[in-house]
């Protein structure tokens, strides 16, 4: 059953190849079930849970979301994504002209415009995550990726491949956990080894190394998001005791989103043809948590679900009934983002300007041609 699995994957990747190839070739290519024609062949998606579409759910793990509630407003209802609909990753591809991407581990005969690896727990590095087993570190996502990129290219040969893949877009979200579930864990030595200036220069230090093998494998256009306003998610680990925004914890975010600036600079100067872009999600973050009504929200500081909504401890339990008004939450659970959330913050992304995305919007981005 894992050889057809994985047989069942290569196969529609190599389909990925071949129509991407008419597309770099300029032969006509129809639009995806009415929408827009692609503006990219294919995107690649790797991170955390953030935007894992299922590929925890046959992991002996307990970050797993494929039960209800999640998925409640998803079109094919509970599939992994922790949301109660869209992550980011899906809006974003739509709004490129994509399907919904498929996870890499689902046996998917029409995975033709690209997979993602993301994986819940897990982080920039190794031991993140441990606390909930299973999950699939970055590393393991880009050999993965490079699993199959292996197969395709020893199919189709390195010159179809290479102009191919450098036209994708490389979506790459990652560092939350390796605070959320490292650095702020009290059974983690972590904390007690780095302070935050020098654990965020491991983290980018480690994640430069990573993008770069990406780069290697033929990556060019690359999506960095930042990791967002983690005081402020509903979960009591980040917030302080009386459950108001903890600064300490932003000042996390703050040291690594800074450094991921100035290493998205220097990997834009340094890997030639390179495109890499930084999408500011703290700065979205913190719009919408200062200005909760002028997007419609009501509520910001606790989860439409999970036990004691009100103090958000854990994600949200299977078969319980979340809140009914979940257009008015900022957040589906104690760590995730709604769905309005995440589709806010994409089509932001999407046409914004500088403050949001640089030096490229997601636009942008895809249209450049290399």
């Amino acid at each position: 059953m894992a050889e057809l699995r994985v047989s069942s994957i290569l196969l529609s990747v190599l389909v990925v190849v071949i129509m991407a190839a008419a597309v770099a070739s300029g032969q006509n290519c129809s639009t995806y079930g009415g929408r827009r024609a692609a503006m990219v062949p294919a995107m690649f998606i790797f991170g955390d849970s953030l935007i894992d579409n299922g590929n925890n759910n046959n992991l002996p793990t307990f970050a797993r979301a494929n039960y209800f509630p999640y998925g409640i407003d998803f079109p094919y209802g509970p599939t992994g994504r922790f949301s109660n609909g869209y992550t980011i990753v899906d809006e974003i591809a739509e709004l490129l002209g994509l399907p919904l991407i498929p996870p890499s581990t689902a046996p998917v005969s029409g995975a033709i415009h690209g997979l993602n690896y993301a994986s819940a727990a897990s982080g920039i590095l190794d031991i993140t995550g441990r606390n909930f087993m299973g999950r699939i570190p970055f590393n393991q996502q880009i050999r993965n990726f490079e699993n199959t990129l292996d197969q395709i290219t020893g199919n189709l040969g390195a010159t179809t491949v290479a102009p191919v893949v450098a036209q994708c877009i490389f979506f790459v979200g990652m560092g939350s956990n390796d605070y959320l579930n490292n650095y702020l864990m009290p059974n983690y030595p972590t904390r007690s080894q780095y302070n935050s200036r020098q654990f965020a220069d491991l983290l980018t230090q480690q994640y430069t190394q990573q993008l770069t093998r990406l780069y290697n494998l033929g990556g060019r256009k690359f999506i960095i998001p930042g990791i967002g306003t983690m005081g402020c998610i509903p979960n009591m680990l980040a917030r302080t005791s009386d459950g108001r925004c903890s600064e300490e914890v932003n000042q996390l975010s703050r040291d690594f989103n800074a450094n991921l600036r100035t290493m998205i600079a220097d990997l834009n100067a340094n890997l030639p043809g390179s495109r890499f872009t930084y999408l500011d999600i703290d700065r979205m973050n913190q719009d919408i948590l200062a200005n909760p009504t002028a997007y419609g929200f009501r509520v910001v500081d606790r989860g439409c679900c999970g036990i004691g909504r009100n103090r958000g401890q854990i994600t949200c339990l299977p078969f319980q009934m979340p809140c009914l008004n979940r257009e008015e939450y900022v957040f589906w659970d104690a760590f995730h983002p709604t769905q309005r959330v995440n589709i806010i913050m994409a089509r932001r992304a999407f046409n914004g300007d500088l403050s949001v995305a640089y030096p490229f919007n997601i636009q942008q981005l895809a249209t450049l041609h290399l």
